[in-house]
C-alpha cells in the first residue's frame, strides 16, 4: 500500500491559500547541493519534464520544496525522427542538469515514461519507439541498467491523487489530470487506499489539437479550426467523456472536483489572474465557458496587461503579467482553445446533473504524481 508522505503537505486545503512552493515552479533557482534532494524526470506526450525536490524529514513533520521545475517541449508522440532526437536530447540534458549542476547522485534521479506516451504508442503501434528511446538514453549516459519505468494510466492516476490531494480531502475529492496525450484521474471510493477507481480518456490537450488540425486539412484559418474543434470535442464528449464520467461513479461520493495539468494551470491564470499567490483556484462552469468564448472571439482581451489592469498592488500585477505571459508562451491560441474546450466538456457532464460539485484548478499539479513516485521509491 502506498502512503505518500509528500502528499500530506502538498496542498493543505482546498481554499484560497498561499503556497510558497508555487512561485518556485516558474523560477530558476541557483543550483544547490543537498543530501535530501531528489529528481523526477518524465517523458510526456508534449515533452520532457523535470522536478527537483528537497525532502525535509523529522519526527514531527515531512515537507518538501521545489528547487527546480522545468520542461523541454519535444512532441514525442508525433513519432518522427526529429521529435525522437529532440526528446532524447531533452532527456539527457535534464539528467545531466540534475547530476552535474545539482550534484544529485544517480540513485536519487528517477526516470519514467508517462501513461500518455504509453497509450499513444500502443494506439499508433509505436511501442518500439519507447524501447528505442530508453535504450538510447541508457547508452548515452553510460548506464545500461538504469531503471526507466513505463507507467500505466492506473498507476499514474493513483500517484497523482496521492501527490496532489491533501489527506483531509482525499476521500471526498475526484481528481482529473488533463495531460497532453490523455486525461486520467479517479478517486478512492471506500475511505482507504486499498481501492482506486480509475477515470480515463484517450484525449488530452495535444491529442485534441492534433485531431483538430488533421481535420482542417489545407484550411488553417482560426474559423475553420474552431469549427473542426467543435466537431472533435463533440465526438469525444458523445463517445468517451459521457461514458467515462458515468462509469466512474464519483458523483455519489465526491464533493470536490480537482483538475490538474497544463490546461488547468492555464485556465486558472486566465480566469483569475489576480490570484497570483494561490496554488488552488476555485472556478465555475460559467467562468470556463466565458473563457472559451474569449479565446475564439476576443483573444486580445486575454493580453497580459489587459487582464492585469485591475489588480491594485503593483507587485501582484507584475506577477500576474508574468504568469499570463508564461501561459501564452507554452500554449498558443489554438492550443488554449483545445485545452479549455476539453476541460469545459468534462465539467459539463458533472454540472448538468450534479450542481453541488465544487471545481478547483490546481496550478502546481505538474509535480504531483512525480513527487508521489519519488516518495514511494524513497520509502521502498
Amino acid at each position: 500500500m502506498i502512503h505518500s508522505k509528500l502528499a500530506r503537505l502538498a496542498l493543505p486545503v482546498f481554499a484560497l491559500c498561499s503556497v510558497q512552493l508555487l512561485n518556485a515552479q516558474y523560477s530558476n533557482r541557483q543550483p544547490v547541493k543537498l543530501r535530501t534532494a531528489y529528481t523526477g524526470i518524465e517523458v510526456g506526450s508534449k515533452g520532457v519534464k523535470m522536478s527537483i525536490l528537497e525532502l525535509k524529514n523529522s519526527e514531527a513533520t515531512v515537507d518538501f520544496r521545489i528547487l527546480k521545475d522545468t520542461a523541454v517541449n519535444t512532441d514525442f508522440i508525433s513519432f518522427s525522427p526529429q521529435t525522437f532526437d529532440a526528446t532524447l536530447k531533452g532527456l539527457i540534458g535534464l539528467y545531466i542538469t540534475a547530476a552535474k549542476e545539482y550534484d544529485i547522485p544517480s540513485k536519487r534521479i528517477f526516470t519514467v515514461i508517462s501513461s500518455g506516451v504509453k497509450m499513444q504508442a500502443e494506439k499508433s503501434n509505436k511501442t518500439d519507439w519507447i524501447n528505442n528511446l530508453i535504450d538510447s538514453f541508457r547508452l548515452k549516459i553510460n548506464d545500461p541498467y538504469r531503471k526507466v519505468d513505463v507507467v500505466d494510466v492506473q498507476q499514474e492516476a493513483r500517484l497523482s491523487h496521492l501527490g496532489i490531494v491533501p489527506e483531509s480531502k482525499r476521500y471526498s475529492t475526484f481528481l482529473i489530470d488533463i495531460g497532453s496525450g490523455n486525461t486520467k484521474g479517479g478517486f478512492f471510493p471506500y475511505g482507504d487506499l486499498s481501492t482506486f477507481r480509475l477515470f480515463q480518456l484517450n484525449w488530452g490537450t495535444k491529442s485534441v489539437s492534433n485531431a483538430t488540425e488533421k481535420r482542417c486539412e489545407h484550411d488553417n484559418s482560426l474559423d475553420n479550426y474552431n469549427r473542426q474543434l467543435s466537431k472533435v470535442l463533440g465526438g469525444a464528449e458523445n463517445t468517451d467523456i459521457i461514458y467515462a464520467v458515468n462509469a466512474s461513479g464519483s458523483y455519489k461520493l465526491s464533493d470536490n472536483i480537482a483538475v490538474s495539468g497544463g490546461a488547468a494551470w492555464a485556465v486558472a491564470n486566465l480566469t483569475h489572474p489576480e490570484m497570483t499567490e494561490d496554488a488552488i483556484v476555485p472556478v465555475t462552469y460559467k467562468e470556463v465557458e466565458k473563457l472559451c468564448e474569449k479565446l475564439y472571439n476576443n483573444f486580445d482581451a486575454l493580453a497580459p496587461a489587459f487582464l492585469a489592469q485591475n489588480i491594485t498592488r503593483s507587485s501582484d500585477r507584475e506577477q500576474a503579467i508574468k504568469n499570463i505571459k508564461a501561459v501564452q508562451k507554452v500554449f498558443d491560441q489554438k492550443a488554449l482553445m483545445a485545452g479549455a474546450g476539453l476541460l469545459l466538456k468534462i465539467m459539463r457532464q458533472f454540472s448538468s446533473a450534479y450542481e453541488t460539485k465544487q471545481y478547483f484548478l490546481v496550478k502546481n499539479g505538474s509535480v504531483g504524481w512525480i513527487s508521489a513516485y519519488v516518495d514511494q521509491s524513497v520509502e521502498n
